[in-house]
């Protein structure tokens, strides 16, 4: 996948998780890329512990895992703000 597609996924996937964490008015374009691209990584490997593909291309598929791991990665990073 280039550079191109994973700022699109990135950015779409970072969108829709810091909406459905309730962050988005918090986030700018730069966050939710940086989150849905790091989304992606962690999405990717928590698919493949369970036996399934991660990201490869801009596809629907690409796109939830990329959004599963940006819920998880905000999810973290709300915990660790709470301490």
């Amino acid at each position: 996948m280039g550079i191109i597609s994973w700022i699109i996924v990135g950015a779409l996937a970072g969108w829709i998780a810091s909406m459905i964490m309730g962050k988005n008015a918090q986030m700018g374009a730069i966050a939710n890329i940086i989150v849905g691209i790091i989304g992606a990584f962690i999405g990717g490997f928590v698919m493949n512990l369970l036996g399934f593909g991660g990201v490869d291309g801009i596809n629907i598929s690409s796109i939830l895992v990329a959004i599963l791991g940006a819920v998880i990665l905000l999810a973290i990073v709300k915990a660790v703000q709470k301490r």
